[in-house]
């Protein structure tokens, strides 16, 4: 089986990016949300990646 990146339907905060990535990478998503606010504190970065993430990333199917 394939695995997909997909944006989170049950663990979201704000749109589900992280959570996603988290899931992909079985990975608690807590490190990942922790990741992306040091990007976005450090460097500003993460900000960008997180906007452009939540535009490209499909929705989950059938987590509805």
């Amino acid at each position: 089986m394939e695995k997909r990146l997909y944006k989170s339907a049950t663990n979201r905060v704000i749109c589900g990016v992280c959570g996603g990535l988290g899931e992909y990478l079985n990975i608690d998503p807590t490190l990942v949300r922790l990741l992306c606010l040091v990007l976005i504190c450090g460097a500003g970065s993460g900000l960008l990646i997180y906007i452009v993430a939540a535009i490209i990333m499909p929705e989950a199917p059938g987590k509805y």
